[in-house]
């Protein structure tokens, strides 16, 4: 039997449950950003740098500013 803390008691949704939700709203996030255009933050495990990533497939960089 999984875990259960009083959050979830009072809840009444088990840990597993609420990160399946997290998990979803936050797919579902990116997919309305992409519909309307807005870039995607993204981290570079790499690099270890944060950036956005367009819809063209461009990435920008935190800390850098793009040239047109």
């Amino acid at each position: 039997m999984p875990e259960r803390n009083e959050l979830d008691f009072t809840c009444g949704l088990s840990d597993e449950e609420i990160t399946r939700r997290f998990r979803e709203a936050i797919r579902i996030d990116e997919e309305i950003r992409a519909i309307q255009g807005i870039p995607q933050p993204r981290y570079d495990e790499e690099t270890k740098r944060a950036y956005l990533e367009y819809a063209d497939g461009r990435k920008e960089y935190a800390g850098e500013t793009a040239t047109a």
